[in-house]
């Protein structure tokens, strides 16, 4: 195993690797989104995943021996995405979170993976 992943880990490839997942991830999450109406809204999707792809950035400038500055340079690249986020999510107000946060949101079934459940 050793072999298989010691390079990936030096060269840090294995967080590009990663980072194509997130990307396929996104692409999937606004797929549904566009599709069925349904997933988290767009710009905190986006925002949310730009910080943690910014934090993997910042891990491979690390595993690749980046001077100080450049990781830095990463994690505050983060922090403003994390920050971006929280304010999509305060905009939305406390009635919008509510909403998500009763039992009766998360709990819901769908019939079918097409049709949207009724909101109770």
């Amino acid at each position: 195993m050793d072999e298989l992943f010691a390079p990936l880990f030096v060269s840090g490839r294995i967080v590009e690797g990663i980072l194509v997942l997130v990307a396929l991830e996104a692409l999937v999450l606004l797929g549904v989104r566009a599709r069925w109406g349904r997933g988290p809204a767009p710009m905190a999707l986006l925002s949310n995943l730009a910080s943690g792809a910014a934090l993997m950035l910042a891990l491979r400038a690390s595993l690749t021996g980046a001077a100080w500055p450049g990781i830095a340079a990463w994690l505050i690249v983060a922090l403003g995405a994390h920050l971006a986020e929280l304010a999509i999510r305060f905009r939305e107000g406390p009635r919008a979170a509510q909403d998500r946060d009763q039992a009766g949101w998360n709990n819901r079934r769908w019939r079918t993976f097409g049709a949207r459940p009724p909101i109770t």
